[in-house]
């Protein structure tokens, strides 16, 4: 484990404890995650995605095709 870790005491958590602390951790990232500000630049491919989407929905890859070709399967 990372330094950090071990700094913080994370590392003599439980398994359960670990994953509770890490859901409120997320939890915490989420609720601040509407104040986040995208760039203009950011807005704008955001924008022309969901145009290309809205045009040609079937386009796209499914996530199953998507991660069976990151694994190497055909």
């Amino acid at each position: 484990m990372s330094q950090t870790l071990k700094s913080l005491g994370i590392d003599q958590l439980t398994f359960a404890q670990r994953i509770l602390l890490v859901e409120e951790i997320w939890d915490s990232i989420a609720t601040e995650a509407e104040q986040a500000l995208l760039t203009e630049a950011q807005k704008l491919d955001l924008r022309r995605r969901l145009d290309s989407y809205a045009k040609n929905p079937k386009a796209g890859s499914s996530w199953e095709d998507v991660k069976a070709r990151l694994q190497g399967q055909p």
